[in-house]
């Protein structure tokens, strides 16, 4: 009884008062029935059980739904927003008391995502959700800045919106839905609100943009815009770019306009069928005749302070500071108590009149700029030879230090949220200490504006970073205000990409950002804009709406000694912070305060904003343009090795102990993946080589190409042997690479458990270990058990040698066993057997007569002995070597030149056909070469054929090869 007489006292003002348990039912029982008299419509807010109101709408690909009135019935306003398969309940309630001294919004926004939505138990020790993630809070300011500017102005009675996320199918990002949902249901609650608003994402997924985009599509989109309006006007904007350019950022906000408007009408509709009547509320605002007594005690000396850009920051808020005093004494002496109460609140109107005023009327603004310029600008890099990165960025008095901190690959970031990747290696985290304002405060652990502006300033990075292949490392960039006077998140952005740059991070181009802002005038019977001014580089205000909830507001208002008051954010009506490069815009965020800004006014704060963009960043420039490319001394270090995958698990070692070991007797990082390979990073080069010392302590040093290793043969196959070698490591020694010479079995040149030395010639596509023995052997080995055998016709023929490695100029021996296959072919046409056999080089290129090992003669085949020459080439030309034949007769007229001129014409006779051509004679007995084509085959000639030909050049024996002009004879 007492939970509903509760539930009825806040959804009646007429039942707003205490019961206690002796007068409950008594007191409760009258006053029902003097309300169901009078007002018959209260048992509206009550629907009827089972009275389940929808509406929905297609926007984009997808149909988003409405409900209300099945869930949470006794919240002020309760809608479950859905597309496809995820759900989102939103709720609002409003406090129906106007608590004393209030001058502000208290409106707490709460969005929590919960593990049974994706049916899964959360994997902490309690196994319940614990604080909410920076991810929540995010929402949580999203959803906050597409509402608060619409409540009605004086409006400042406590509410709470809390979105919880039912379920999510993993397509949709329940962010926007949660924002929307919270429209809709301060449209069917009984709180005044001047919405409703539309909420959408667009994505752009090559060159075309998509409303409302799934994860897949997010993921590879270049464009994140999250865009929040009423029917004519822009309330919230929350974009991460890849460089996109102002005319496309103005296509995709014409987009979202026009996709975010379907949202409205059934957000009305459906307050039309609840039908529920919003409450009356006290307006909290100055009264005319105070305001203008004290106007006209402190305009004129405001006017002086705000007016007078020689003033500094304190100084300015001092002045002021003293002002208001003044006033207080002067009325305290006149007995206007009233005017007393009021004073704070009518001397902050006051001064905000007088600076509008000087800007619409002079142009001038508080620090003297005009209207489109930039604070003067410094830039350091490298202040502390210790850390990774490090910067130092100021712009006019607001400072900021930026370091950066390189890891391992593990260190990124783990996510355990309903939606997104599963980590993020880079992370910008943002402190706003209370010293940066000279204020006493105390330090919380996350707080939402200070998550909001490292969010920003993040996400304006993050688009200029390498991918993880170029980049593996993980990044972290804090940024420490040192002194705040506007804009310091924008002032992250860039102290963030010079650090970047100096800690040697790859970045494509410098970042930075600026915040613009506007000053309205507006017609107050239409609440038409009638004229305005956009403010570049704005001074802004150090306090958000929830900064001031945790303090009174009278001491707010009367921090006027530490300058936080008569800034351009906290007079103007817009704080458009836009970071991006010289080819487009990486991050945005809007933020208002009137009740909405035509996007045409947005689109046109773009081009001042790129202007000072650009002026930043050639300062920015001067100071560091590139990233350094030199290694400090106390920069990570990173080494990529391979390791047997037997011997990963040995690495790794019990529960993961070797390699805990490692990480905390070194301080490195070690990431092995399962086909063994191995990543260490660690924070200076020592480290390292410590680390890589343990490593090869447990698995033995790392097998490289090229060395010779001692070994035990420990398994003979028919195809090799596999040798285990020290450190443990397990190679196969191929039967090929047993010996120079033909082996027929393995067991002919080792044995099991016979020690060698071998040398590791590579490894195989898995990763193994690939050895040879004969590598280690002297070539001239095999040249002692060379068998005789019958002498090789006089063919052309090409060889190739065993290993490239083997592979040597004729200068460089004096004698080379080459391995080498040799068509044996008649003198006719008939090709012969294909064999290998062994040569050996003498030196200036003689061979010694070849000797075929067990070839038969073919009947019909003359074989005479015939000496050729041999020109091996080098490594470089893959080992490849040519051998001609050289007949007798071509052997005894070598020493002459050749008489054949190149282009000269002549006529010849078929001597020989060949496979690839024809061997022709000269009258003069000289020999040339005729090589087939398409058109020209061998059977086209035969043996004693006559022929036109022309000399097309000479070969690298000296031989002419020809061209055929026609057949003269047959």
């Amino acid at each position: 009884m007492g939970a509903w007489a509760f539930a009825l006292r806040s959804r009646h003002p007429k039942l707003n008062c205490r019961l206690d348990s002796r007068r409950l039912i008594t007191n409760t029982a009258a006053r029902l029935q003097e309300i169901v008299v009078e007002e018959p419509s209260f048992w509206r807010l009550f629907p009827a059980k089972g009275e389940v109101f929808e509406e929905q709408v297609e926007v984009g690909p997808h149909v988003v739904t409405f409900e209300t009135g099945k869930l949470a019935r006794f919240a002020s306003g309760a809608v479950v927003m859905g597309i496809k398969d995820t759900r989102v309940l939103t709720t609002v309630v409003g406090a129906s008391r106007l608590e004393a001294n209030m001058s502000f919004m208290p409106l707490q926004v709460d969005y929590r995502e919960k593990q049974y939505a994706q049916g899964r138990i959360p994997n902490t020790f309690m196994r319940r959700e614990g604080a909410p993630k920076e991810r929540e809070l995010l929402i949580g300011r999203v959803i906050d800045r597409s509402i608060r500017p619409l409540f009605p102005k004086g409006y400042y009675y406590e509410s709470q919106v809390m979105a919880n996320v039912l379920c999510v199918d993993g397509e949709q990002d329940p962010d926007v839905l949660a924002a929307c949902g919270a429209s809709a249901a301060l449209m069917v609650s009984d709180i005044p609100w001047n919405g409703p608003v539309g909420v959408v994402r667009i994505g752009r997924v090559d060159g075309k943009f998509v409303v409302n985009p799934s994860m897949d599509e997010l993921a590879v989109s270049d464009l994140n815009l999250v865009y929040a309006c009423t029917v004519d006007k822009t309330i919230m904007m929350e974009t991460q770019a890849r460089e996109i350019t102002n005319n496309d950022l103005k296509d995709a906000l014409q987009l979202a306009h026009a996709e975010a408007t379907k949202l409205i009408a059934p957000q009305i509709r459906l307050a039309s069928k609840v039908q529920n009547q919003k409450r009356s509320f006290s307006v909290v605002t100055v009264d005319n005749e105070v305001l203008e007594r004290i106007r006209a005690k402190a305009e004129v000396a405001i006017d002086t302070v705000m007016g007078n850009p020689s003033y500094g920051k304190f100084e300015r808020g001092k002045a002021l500071s003293n002002i208001q005093a003044d006033v207080e004494v002067i009325l305290k002496e006149e007995g206007e108590e009233k005017c007393l109460k009021a004073l704070p609140l009518a001397f902050d109107q006051v001064r905000k009149e007088v600076v509008r005023k000087n800007i619409f009327e002079k142009g001038e603004r508080v620090d003297g700029r005009r209207l489109d310029e930039v604070r003067d600008l410094h830039t350091e890099v490298e202040l502390y030879t210790p850390l990774h990165g490090s910067s130092l960025f100021s712009r006019g008095n607001t400072q900021v230090l930026c370091t950066v901190t390189l890891g391992a690959p593990e260190d990124a970031q783990k996510l355990d949220y309903l939606v997104g990747p599963p980590k993020k290696r880079f992370m910008l985290h943002y402190s706003f200490p209370p010293y940066c304002i000279n204020e006493v405060g105390r330090s919380t652990w996350l707080n939402r504006r200070e998550v909001g502006h490292g969010n920003l300033a993040e996400k304006a990075l993050v688009a200029l970073l390498p991918n993880e292949e170029e980049f593996p490392y993980s990044v972290r960039v804090t940024s420490e205000v040192m002194a705040s006077d506007g804009s310091s998140s924008m002032a992250t952005v860039c102290g963030g990409s010079l650090a970047l740059m100096d800690a040697g991070v790859p970045l494509r181009s410098h970042v930075a950002g600026v915040s613009v802002g506007l000053i309205t005038a507006v017609d107050e019977t239409t609440g038409k804009i009638t004229d305005y001014r956009i403010l570049t580089d704005i001074l802004e205000s150090s306090f958000d709406s929830l900064s001031m909830q945790k303090r009174n507001i009278n001491k707010c208002i009367n921090l006027s000694e530490h300058g936080m008051q008569g800034l351009e954010d906290h007079v103007g009506d817009m704080d458009f912070k836009i970071a991006g490069t010289r080819l487009g815009i990486t991050a945005i965020q809007l933020d208002i305060k009137p009740s909405g800004i035509p996007l045409d006014i947005l689109c046109e704060a773009l081009e001042p904003a790129r202007i000072a963009r650009e002026q930043i960043l050639d300062v920015m420039e001067q100071e560091i343009r590139e990233p350094k490319t030199e290694q400090k001394a106390n920069a990570p270090r990173k080494g990529n090795f391979s390791v047997q995958r037997e011997m990963v698990g040995r690495l790794i070692g019990p529960h993961g102990s070797t390699v805990k070991n490692i990480e905390r007797t070194t301080g490195v990082r070690l990431s092995i993946s399962e086909d063994g390979r191995v990543c260490v990073i660690a924070k200076d080069q020592s480290s390292y080589d410590q680390a890589k010392d343990m490593v090869d302590s447990v698995i033995g040093k790392e097998v490289e190409i090229g060395n010779i290793y001692s070994g035990c043969v420990t398994q003979i196959r028919d195809f090799g042997a596999f040798v285990e070698i020290e450190g443990g490591h397990q190679g196969l020694l191929h039967i090929s690479e047993l010996s120079h010479q033909r082996v027929a079995q393995v067991t002919d040149a080792v044995m099991l458990g016979q020690k060698l030395s071998v040398m590791c010639i590579g490894r195989d596509t898995k990763g193994n270990i690939k050895l040879s023995l004969k590598a280690t052997m002297p070539l001239s080995t095999a040249v002692k058990n060379r068998e005789s055998s019958t002498m090789v016709p006089g063919v052309e023929r090409t060889i190739s040698t065993a290993s490239p490695a083997n592979a040597m100029s004729v200068a460089e021996t004096e004698r080379e066993v080459i391995k080498c296959k040799i068509v044996l072919e008649q003198s006719g046409r008939i090709p012969g057997k294909l064999e290998e056999t062994e040569m050996v080089m003498q030196n200036q290129g003689e061979v010694e007569p070849l000797k075929l090992h067990g070839v038969k003669q073919q009947e019909g085949v003359e074989y005479r002995e015939v000496p050729v020459r041999v020109a091996v080439s080098t490594p470089e030309c893959n080992g490849d070597a040519k051998l001609e034949s050289r007949s007798e007769d071509a052997r005894l007229d070598s020493s002459k030149k050749s008489q054949v001129n190149i282009d000269g014409e002549y006529e010849a006779t078929v001597h020989q056909i060949r496979v690839l051509g024809a061997v022709l004679k000269l009258h003069n007995g000289e020999l040339g070469k005729l090589f087939f084509d398409e058109e020209t085959t061998k059977l086209s000639f035969n043996s004693g054929d006559r022929l036109a030909v022309r000399c097309i050049k000479m070969d690298r024996a000296g031989k002419a090869v020809f061209s055929l002009l026609k057949v003269l004879s047959t």
